[in-house]
């Protein structure tokens, strides 16, 4: 077992599928000859040479679109964004092609491509660089997406989703890249659509994924002071979504809280606390409630920042909003 950072779980990642497969190569901004803006590739280049960590301008509508294109020929490309928020300049590529073609040509053309980068607000960044894309990601059929909030998890999965037929769009967070945990010294695969409990509890169930797990961890860590008992989930995969670990943990405790970076109205949060409400609403003790962004776009200056983005007070309101709530 080894220590590492999340940025240097997903270079292991990485580097192993690179040697297993002679079909995978990396493509982005600076993952070359500056080894990554978050120092994700680095080392890389000099073992694999140019043909595989490849270099590209700041085009990520071209960029996108050759990695698809590769990907339909038989490679498997790695498409770094320096942040999903530039991918907002390939939607064309990411929601009209990758994941479409597999099903416009019948099943001839496979489109097995990963999209990573970092995903939603790092600090003061302000609201261009500040955007939570899952709401985006998951409104379209053909993707798979992840988000990852340990290195455990991080290799895991980047590993599963390097090694998968179709489109995957994985997240990360740029403020999480030197956490640190625990990642076995030998090869393993964590399956696309399994949830994970990260801390058991009977009380009150807490669902979050990204840079929200933190968050509803100390959450949690906040709410035994008080006597409540918090079952942390990490859904690690937003689409394909683990229902069955979610459902099962609500019938048990009976109420749900949501933490997690985004905005409330639609995407994922609205999704799960959607299904919450229709597959186990004779369960729920009281009402599931969301704490996520504020509704607006994101402020540059930090006291507005921190007054938006979720933090471990609020959700320990709603945590107990919901365990002491009167039926």
């Amino acid at each position: 077992m080894a220590v590492m950072q999340i940025r240097e779980a997903l270079r292991a990642a990485i580097d192993e599928e690179m040697a297993r497969d002679d079909r995978v190569f990396v493509m982005g901004e600076e993952v070359g000859h500056y080894e990554g803006a978050y120092k994700v590739t680095q080392g890389l280049l000099a073992k694999y040479g140019e043909q595989r960590v490849v270099d590209t301008p700041i085009a990520e509508a071209g960029f996108a679109g050759v990695g698809i294109g590769a990907a339909m020929a038989g490679l498997r490309p790695i498409i770094e964004f320096m942040t999903f928020n530039f991918s907002a300049v390939a939607f064309d590529q990411l929601l009209n092609n990758a994941p479409k073609l597999r099903q416009l040509s019948a099943g001839q053309f496979k489109v097995p491509i990963v999209f990573r980068g970092p995903n939603a607000a790092a600090h003061m960044l302000s609201s261009t660089h500040s955007q939570a894309f899952e709401s985006f990601y998951c409104g379209f059929p053909g993707v798979k997406v992840i988000s990852v909030a340990t290195p455990y998890d991080a290799k895991g999965l980047l590993k599963s989703a390097i090694r998968d037929d179709n489109p995957v769009i994985f997240f990360e967070a740029e403020i999480m890249y030197a956490v640190k945990g625990e990642v076995p010294d030998e090869e393993y695969l964590i399956p696309i659509g399994e949830a994970d409990i990260k801390r058991p509890g009977e009380d009150v169930t807490v669902i979050t994924w990204g840079q929200g797990v933190p968050v509803a961890l100390k959450a949690a860590e906040l709410a035994e002071a008080d006597g409540i008992d918090c079952e942390v989930i990490d859904l690690r995969t937003l689409r394909p979504l683990d229902d069955e670990a979610v459902l099962k943990s609500v019938r048990k405790t009976n109420r749900a809280v949501l933490v997690y970076h985004g905005w409330p109205y639609g995407g994922v949060g609205a999704e799960v606390s959607d299904r919450i409400q229709r597959l186990a609403f004779d369960h729920l003790d009281a009402p599931v409630a969301r704490v996520c962004y504020e509704d607006v776009n994101m402020p540059y200056a930090e006291n507005l920042e921190n007054m938006v983005i979720p933090s471990p007070e609020r959700a320990l309101e709603s945590i107990r909003e919901v365990r002491y709530h009167e039926i």
